[in-house]
């Protein structure tokens, strides 16, 4: 599989990182698509086509984690990597056990998201 046909599905309720990280990671041969809350990823026409979901912990009405879990339940296994601008071990453990892959501390420099993105979905 090649990256332009790899979608992401990223949310995050602040419009400026979803459009910064739309725009980087496009940038960087991924298709992406944005979500601004959870209950919009659930419904996003092409999240049964996503191979990775970028998920900002500290949303308004459900959380990161929260989402995470909830897409577990309806059997969605794609890999998940949780951004948080104050990455704690207790929230590590909390987002691993609920099922990401990663969790990454903002801002997110260099190529560490699009690294991480193609570690997860495990793109050559």
């Amino acid at each position: 599989m090649t990256a332009e046909k790899t979608l992401v599905l990223v949310v995050d309720d602040d419009e400026a990182v979803r459009e910064s990280l739309k725009f980087s990671l496009e940038l960087d041969g991924l298709w992406v698509g944005v979500c601004k809350a959870g209950e919009e990823l659930f419904v996003h026409p092409h999240l049964s086509a996503a191979k990775c979901v970028v998920i900002d912990i500290k949303m308004p009405d459900m959380d990161g984690i929260s989402v995470l879990k909830a897409l577990r339940l309806l059997g969605l296994k794609l890999p998940a990597i949780l951004i948080t601008g104050h990455a704690t071990a207790a929230l590590r453990r909390r987002a691993i056990e609920a099922g990401a892959c990663a969790v990454l501390q903002k801002p997110l420099l260099g190529t560490v998201l699009p690294d991480c993105i193609r570690e997860a979905i495990q793109l050559d």
